[in-house]
């Protein structure tokens, strides 16, 4: 009786084991650490002090598994070889001093990533490399364990999350480095493009430029161009006219203005582009003046001359003209003083009369031109009788002082009505 009660006492569990056991846990999870600790340390000076081999097998896996190395390989393989040395060492030296190690290494791959990206090599590629490394260091750290020492493989495990962290943070510096550097050099090759479009246009370019120009804008440097203007009451309406102004998907390179876009159009052997009508809604508000052909890039300062000339003679409201077909009024609108002093001097005495009156001779008057000088026709269009029409263009012709019968005053009576058009303010 007394020896069965006895053990039961002696086993009765009690408060006392608990706080024990925890400190007990602590001492052996910090012993493991520092026991991989010693582990990775060990088996990191030996990879560091055979860097060269191992740079070699990280090369030769670039070569067989990325074609984008190959590349690089081929080009400058002293070079990509003392980048990949040049990351092994810090990358591994990390791993025996992260603190003071630790900033050397952002360094290089942060030079590494901006460096790839100014050369061109694809983000992916760069990434791979970077992970191919980790890898290697990775099979590296176990090979030499399994050799040094069998028993210490498994507490590299402690570790391993360590080793792939800093793989994982310096993918992520490289690729910020690479993405920081491709924004400079996309910026840099637009300004460049838009500068050099800035002086085909304003007709400054240097000849010398000229070859750049036509690589930079894909289009041959002796080709045979026309420009085209366009605007509008919005940047939105001038993107939305733009496919009606060059049609036929010709090549085009559209260049924005601070007045105007500019379309420099590469045409065959026929004539200047005939654009469409802008279709309904917003669009149709654009302007679209075409300038005349020239041959080359050295010649598109003229047409973009002749596409802001035909600009001018657009409706305000909107509308299509091709330079070809209005030589008259881009000759007005070519010398604005002298057009203002024809319109002042051949419709004076017309365009002092009060409004209501003047506008009904002017459109009168303007009407008959477009009709040919036939006054049915231009009275159909004005509803009202032939007789009328012949009325208002004698009491034109009173004003006036010409003739609408003589064809020299024909001709400054059609000029100065298109003057008093495009350059009335």
């Amino acid at each position: 009786m007394h020896h069965a009660v006895r053990p039961r006492t002696a086993l009765r569990p009690g408060p006392a084991p608990l706080p024990v056991a925890q400190p007990r846990t602590r001492h052996r999870r910090s012993s493991t650490d520092a026991d991989a600790l010693h582990v990775l340390h060990r088996a990191a000076r030996v990879l560091l002090d055979d860097l060269p081999d191992l740079t070699d097998r990280l090369v030769a896996a670039l070569q067989e598994q990325e074609p984008a190395y190959r590349a690089a390989l081929a080009g400058d393989p002293a070079g990509t070889w003392q980048e990949v040395h040049r990351s092994l060492r810090h990358s591994v030296a990390s791993l025996l001093d992260p603190r003071s190690a630790r900033d050397a290494a952002r360094r290089c791959s942060w030079k590494i990533g901006a460096t790839r990206a100014e050369q061109g090599l694809p983000l992916d590629a760069l990434l791979h490399a970077f992970r191919l490394g980790g890898s290697l260091v990775w099979q590296g750290l176990v090979e030499e364990t399994s050799r040094a020492a069998p028993e210490d493989v498994r507490l590299l495990v402690h570790v391993a999350s360590d080793v792939w962290n800093f793989v994982d943070e310096h993918c992520t510096l490289v690729a910020d480095a690479y993405r920081q550097v491709e924004r400079q050099l996309a910026w840099r090759r637009e300004n460049r493009v838009r500068l050099l479009a800035t002086a085909l246009l304003d007709g400054t370019s240097r000849i010398a430029d000229l070859p750049e120009a036509a690589q930079v804008l894909d289009l041959p440097e002796h080709g045979r161009y026309a420009v085209v203007a366009l605007a509008g009451p919005d940047p939105a309406v001038c993107a939305d006219a733009r496919a009606a102004a060059v049609p036929g998907g010709a090549r085009v390179h559209w260049h924005t203005g601070v007045e105007a876009d500019y379309g420099i159009v590469l045409i065959g052997a026929g004539d200047a582009p005939e654009p469409e009508p802008p279709p309904e809604g917003a669009a149709a508000l654009a302007r679209i003046g075409v300038g005349g052909v020239v041959e080359g890039l050295a010649g598109i300062g003229d047409a973009r001359r002749q596409a802001d000339v035909a600009l001018g003679i657009c409706a305000p409201g909107g509308g299509v003209v091709r330079l070809a077909e209005h030589l008259p009024a881009a000759l007005v609108v070519s010398c604005p003083d002298l057009g203002t002093t024809l319109a002042d001097r051949v419709l004076g005495p017309l365009l002092r009369l009060e409004p209501g009156d003047r506008e009904v001779l002017l459109e009168t008057l303007a009407t008959w031109l477009d009709c040919d000088g036939s006054a049915q026709r231009a009275g159909e269009r004005l509803y009202c009788h032939r007789n009328t029409v012949l009325n208002r263009l004698r009491r034109c012709e009173h004003l006036t002082g010409r003739s609408l019968a003589r064809p020299t005053d024909l001709v400054e009576i059609s000029l100065a009505l298109t003057a008093h058009r495009l350059l009335r303010p």
